[in-house]
């Protein structure tokens, strides 16, 4: 049985979900002033805040486990420091194939100062609207982890998600840990929007 309180959080989320979707269409010229209360109320009462996900591989060993999983993932229409924090999982557009996504955790964002392990290489701060991003397998080299040691900072705008749940095999599943920021703010969206049967259903393992 889901609270009052709960309900009420994640009816607050599906506003602002709607609100940000409607601007960003609005700014983009595809909706005109007067569709933007009908776009709004379209987005909160038929939108969900989730969507699934099929990830494989060993880059995100052993959140995700390296046969694959089925994640679940919450939309982030407009990712900045105040939607995203370090220490999430998120899905991000793939920064060398741009019809492809990937899975990484975030390590750092604008105004931190990177420094490289190898001596040789210059320190350098992330600028405004960049991110790093790297793979949870720590058994992997740089080359093979596919993450920001090789291809680079990438846009915090190329991020679309935030995974709060993954479900590895039938009987292997749970929550995704994400910084506790995030993990406050999705509890509700987990809550409710959470069908692990329609997730084990998608698995394609």
């Amino acid at each position: 049985m889901v609270s009052l309180s709960t309900w009420l959080r994640y009816l607050g989320h599906k506003v602002v979900y709607s609100a940000s979707i409607s601007w960003k269409s609005y700014k983009r010229g595809q909706i005109t002033d007067r569709e933007v209360r009908d776009a709004l109320w379209k987005n909160f009462f038929q939108g969900k805040l989730t969507y699934l996900h099929w990830n494989k591989g060993a880059e995100m060993a052993p959140t995700i486990g390296v046969q694959g999983g089925t994640l679940l993932v919450r939309k982030i229409p407009a990712a900045d420091p105040t939607h995203v924090f370090i220490g999430d999982v998120v899905v991000l557009k793939d920064p060398e194939k741009s019809d492809n996504y990937l899975v990484r955790r975030l390590a750092a964002i604008e105004g931190y100062e990177m420094v490289s392990t190898d001596e040789k290489d210059e320190p350098f701060v992330l600028e405004k609207n960049e991110c790093w991003v790297l793979s949870d397998n720590e058994n992997l080299k740089p080359k093979e982890a596919v993450d920001s040691r090789t291809f680079g900072p990438v846009l915090m705008t190329d991020i679309v998600g935030r995974v709060i749940y993954c479900l590895r095999t039938a009987v292997d599943h749970g929550p995704v840990q994400n910084s506790h920021f995030s993990m406050r703010k999705d509890s509700p969206v987990l809550e409710i929007e959470l069908d692990v049967d329609e997730m084990a259903r998608s698995h394609k393992a």
